[in-house]
């Protein structure tokens, strides 16, 4: 995943978002953040090809209808340019966006097209005129709160059947796109506290996943958060630095729901 691009004309934006990381605690900055994914999608319809210029994904956390606020997070892997929303269906999709989010309120997603779109029909290409878009790109109200640390996948299902639309007697055709959007929290967090803190000794938390483990360290203050945890039944384990002379706890039947935070609350060592 890469860092979130900003556009030169939202200065203002590079600013908030610069004091908005400053402020997150050194231990974790991912507690003030969230992941999002965005994936395109399509239902069949009657052509050989649909065939649009996908330039941008954006965000923006309010909903208001002003140009302000908007900011990309475009995928590093995606790759602007021309898509055929035909290789799009049967369960297949294409990733545009996988980035690290502020946490918080999400109004809106953009998706901005560029010119050159087409359809193929017969044999025969038949160019779609697309002005809004390409203007100021479709604008697609989402609504959702993200929690802080969780794991979104956002899902613009295209319908081209609905979106294609002849321009009254001209002979001519515009892109006029009906895109349904639904979101899936995919992963969800665990947080608690030790208390008392031990002194100058780490404490490292972790719970089992597969092969692997989940796993970060209680800072200072002896907070800890695990994020990224898909739903699920977990045992936690606290293993505190060997010099400390305590002995690891372990906390069992830790419930985890996508899109949730599982406080365990205080844990103190023996």
């Amino acid at each position: 995943m890469k860092k979130i691009k900003f556009r030169p004309q939202l200065f203002f934006i590079i600013v908030f978002l610069a004091t908005f990381f400053t402020a997150c605690n050194d231990n974790d900055d991912s507690n003030q953040t969230a992941r999002m994914m965005v994936r395109m999608t399509d239902a069949p319809g009657d052509y050989e090809e649909v065939n649009i210029n996908v330039q941008d994904i954006m965000i923006k956390t309010s909903t208001d209808t002003g140009e302000e606020g908007w900011v990309s997070i475009a995928s590093d892997a995606f790759v602007p340019g021309e898509q055929n929303l035909l290789d799009l269906t049967g369960g297949v999709s294409l990733l545009l966006a996988d980035n690290v989010v502020p946490a918080g309120e999400l109004g809106q997603i953009r998706l901005i097209l560029g010119e050159g779109n087409y359809f193929v029909k017969d044999g025969v290409d038949y160019p779609l005129a697309t002005p809004s878009a390409m203007q100021s790109g479709l604008k697609l109200q989402v609504n959702q709160t993200l929690q802080a640390g969780a794991t979104y996948e956002f899902l613009l299902d295209f319908d081209v059947s609905k979106s294609i639309v002849t321009a009254g007697t001209s002979g001519s055709f515009n892109l006029k796109p009906v895109i349904r959007v639904s979101a899936m929290a995919t992963s969800g967090v665990i947080k608690g506290k030790i208390d008392p803190i031990l002194e100058g000794y780490q404490v490292e938390v972790s719970v089992p996943l597969g092969d692997t483990t989940i796993a970060a360290f209680a800072d200072e203050t002896g907070m800890f958060q695990l994020n990224g945890v898909p739903a699920g039944t977990y045992t936690l384990t606290l293993t505190p630095d060997a010099a400390s002379g305590k002995t690891p706890i372990v906390v069992e039947n830790v419930m985890v729901e996508n899109g949730e935070v599982t406080d365990v609350g205080s844990v103190a060592f023996e």
